[in-house]
């Protein structure tokens, strides 16, 4: 099965882009961040005209995530269970046999914000219920827009980013405690090139000077490391006109 995520950063915009990368890269799942649709103005028929069940779950203007599948997905959550939330954030399902977690984890804005504070608490109750959802599914998989550069690898000019929001102790923190989960990070898992990114800022000719962050992830339990076959971020998307800011990232499991 190969796995995707993806923050399109507007899927009213960039909807042909998901179909021509579906009907090319042809995943069995692909989660998507940052869709900035209400649920009634999801193109449901689109995707189902190419082939896709998809699910959705979204807010006006801002944030908004969904589920697009080749099989339906079952057992479907939306936002984290028992966290009183009213940012569209996180979707989840079951999808031949695996538990897929889509989430687009807040910016937090600045170390000193209410944003931030707001940011720790989103990701503990996260953090909480992935632990509940790993006692009864064991072939889980937590993907999406984490807006964490894990380590300094994972950073172009890491002196530059130090303490800045994406690259805090507390939100690299906030990812070591997933992984305690038994989590793993599928891109880590293999020998990657260096300067690997899977975001770049639309300014200062970031793409073109190859200055960006790696915050996008995907994150698989201990019953599916084992059958992890490759992961890898694909870049030629960010070479669309008008494309989103961050690259789909891809998990092949056998």
């Amino acid at each position: 099965m190969r796995l995707a995520t993806w923050n399109v950063n507007s899927l009213a915009v960039r909807l042909p882009q998901v179909l021509d990368w579906l009907a090319t890269q042809a995943p069995d799942v692909l989660v998507l961040q940052e869709t900035k649709l209400v649920d009634e103005k999801f193109p449901h028929a689109a995707f189902a005209d190419a082939g896709w069940q998809s699910r959705c779950f979204g807010q006006k203007t801002y944030n908004g995530v969904a589920l697009i599948s080749r099989q339906p997905a079952e057992a479907v959550v939306n936002n984290i269970p028992g966290f009183a939330d009213e940012q569209a954030r996180v979707i989840a399902g079951t999808v031949a046999g695996l538990r897929v977690i889509g989430a687009y984890f807040p910016n937090g804005q600045a170390p000193d914000s209410e944003k931030f504070v707001y940011k720790m608490r989103w990701q503990d109750a996260l953090r909480e219920w992935v632990r509940a959802e790993l006692s009864t599914h064991a072939q889980l998989l937590l993907m999406g827009d984490f807006n964490v550069a894990p380590e300094d690898r994972d950073v172009y000019d890491p002196v530059a980013w130090a303490g800045q929001i994406h690259c805090t102790p507390e939100e690299r923190a906030q990812f070591q405690g997933l992984l305690a989960l038994g989590l793993h990070d599928a891109f880590r898992l293999f020998e990657q090139p260096p300067k690997s990114w899977s975001w770049w800022d639309y300014r200062n000719l970031a793409f073109r000077k190859n200055q960006g962050l790696r915050i996008d992830h995907i994150l698989v339990s201990e019953a599916l490391r084992s059958q992890v076959r490759a992961c890898s971020i694909d870049k030629l998307p960010r070479k669309n006109e008008r494309p989103s800011d961050h690259a789909p990232v891809i998990v092949e499991l056998a």
